[in-house]
């Protein structure tokens, strides 16, 4: 009963901290505890679901442990191999981020070589922040190896790695990487 009592007291403190403000423009969420209760919360200046996909941004709400976590834009860039462009959705962690501080700079161009008959490998030429965990690649992913390596799959693999993307589209993707290195430029869209 006393760790009911606290997260209610959590999450009228926190409700009440998020609804401040000016609530004009904001958009109404119902929660229902599990002990009944009901609670609205004021999101004060931020889109509705529907104007977000008017314009084309996404909107995703979830409530975990009594926190309230908006994420609105999906980071795009450009791979390009040889004459062929790509369009890749980028991971939302620390190393795609510093990837992408590195392409606001200038395109990333990176020689990479075949390895076992599923990926591409090249040397990044620094290392980013990595943040590997245990996963089982597709064609398409785009990965980061041992903190300073970009690795592209046309097959599969099970290994440590920190995710940075994926293509969206993977027409013609493996014939574009081929079985011989490869040029790739990595670039940000738009």
């Amino acid at each position: 009963m006393k760790r009911l009592i606290c997260m209610a007291a959590l999450f009228t403190v926190w409700f009440t901290i998020t609804a401040c403000g000016n609530s004009q423009n904001g958009r109404k969420t119902d929660l229902q505890a599990e002990n009944g209760m009901s609670l609205s919360v004021v999101h004060p200046n931020t889109e509705t679901e529907a104007e977000a996909s008017a314009s084309g941004t996404t909107v995703y709400d979830t409530v975990e442990n009594g926190v309230n976590e908006e994420e609105n834009v999906e980071m795009k860039m450009s791979v390009r191999i040889g004459d062929i462009n790509f369009t890749a959705t980028l991971e939302n962690n620390d190393a795609a981020d510093a990837f992408v501080e590195m392409m606001e700079k200038e395109p990333v161009v990176i020689q990479m070589s075949d390895y076992s008959g599923f990926e591409k490998v090249g040397s990044l030429g620094r290392s980013l922040p990595a943040n590997n965990s245990q996963i089982t690649t597709k064609a398409g992913d785009i990965v980061l190896y041992q903190g300073n390596q970009i690795v592209i799959f046309y097959g599969s693999n099970s290994w440590s790695y920190t995710r940075l993307g994926r293509i969206d589209d993977l027409t013609g993707w493996e014939d574009a990487l081929g079985s011989k290195d490869v040029t790739v430029t990595f670039s940000l869209e738009g």
